[in-house]
C-alpha cells in the first residue's frame, strides 16, 4: 500500500516509520526545509512542497496512493489536504489529525475526511479509561459511517464474565474488534470466554453505545 503523509514533524515521521515497518510505501511531504530529515526515516520518500497546492500533490502523484494522512499541526491545512486528496485525486482513504477539539465538527465527509484522530481527545480518553473500569470510553470517531472506536474494561460485577464470545448477542451495528488481556492482544474467538478486567475494543454506532454499556457494565453507567 502506498501512503502519502502531509506533515513531516514528529507525528508524521512516527507514522511513517510504523507504516514502513509494516511493509508499506511512504511519501512524506512538508513545505518547511527544516522538517526534511531524510536520515530520520531513510526508507521513506521525501518531498519539499506545500501539500495545500494542487501542483505539489500532482508532483507527489497522489492518485497512486491508497491512503492520504494529513498530520500537520494546523487544522486548516489538514482539512485542505484531505479535501484535495479525496476530490481531486480520488484517494480511497483519508485520515486527518485534529489539533484543536473545537474544530472536530468540521472533520467529516464534507471536507473529504474519512477518519479523524483527535490527539487531545485520545489522551483524555486514555486518562479517563485508566480511572473508570466499567465505563464505556470513546477513543475516536470514524466520520464515514457514523461509527466510533470504543473501549470498556470489564468490572467484577459484569454479567458478561464467563460467557462464550460466540454466545453473546451484541447490539446491531456493533463489532467486537479485539480483547486485551494481561497485556496481550487477542483476536475474538467465538469459543473463548470473557474474563474479569478484559479490555474490550468495539466499533459501534452512536446509537448503540448506551445499549452496549448496559450489557457489559449495567451498574457502572454514569
Amino acid at each position: 500500500m502506498r501512503v502519502a503523509i502531509a506533515g513531516a514533524g514528529n507525528v508524521g515521521r512516527s507514522i511513517a516509520a510504523e507504516l514502513l515497518e509494516n511493509g508499506h510505501e511512504v511519501l512524506l511531504i512538508d513545505k518547511d526545509p527544516r522538517a526534511i530529515k531524510a536520515e530520520s526515516v531513510p526508507r521513506a520518500e521525501w518531498l519539499l512542497a506545500d501539500a495545500c497546492e494542487l501542483s505539489s500533490l500532482e508532483e507527489a502523484a497522489l492518485q497512486r496512493c491508497q491512503v492520504a494522512i494529513a498530520s500537520t499541526g494546523d487544522d486548516k491545512t489538514n482539512l485542505v489536504v484531505s479535501l484535495l486528496a479525496k476530490t481531486e485525486f480520488g484517494v480511497p482513504r483519508t485520515v486527518a489529525r485534529v489539533n484543536h477539539p473545537r474544530n472536530e465538527w468540521m472533520f467529516n465527509e464534507a471536507w473529504g475526511v474519512d477518519v479523524s484522530v483527535s490527539t487531545p481527545r485520545i489522551m483524555s480518553a486514555l486518562v479517563e479509561e485508566a480511572v473508570s473500569v466499567g465505563d464505556l470510553v470513546r477513543l475516536f470517531t470514524f466520520r464515514q459511517g457514523d461509527a466510533n472506536l470504543v473501549e470498556l474494561t470489564l468490572p467484577e460485577d459484569s454479567p458478561m464474565i464467563g460467557l462464550r464470545v460466540g454466545d453473546i448477542d451484541w447490539p446491531v451495528d456493533t463489532a467486537l474488534v479485539t480483547i486485551i488481556r494481561e497485556g496481550r492482544v487477542l483476536r475474538p474467538d467465538p469459543e473463548g470466554t470473557l474474563e474479569l478486567n478484559d479490555e474490550l475494543l468495539f466499533v459501534a454506532a452512536d446509537e448503540t453505545e448506551e445499549q452496549l454499556e448496559d450489557m457489559l457494565s449495567p451498574h457502572h453507567r454514569k
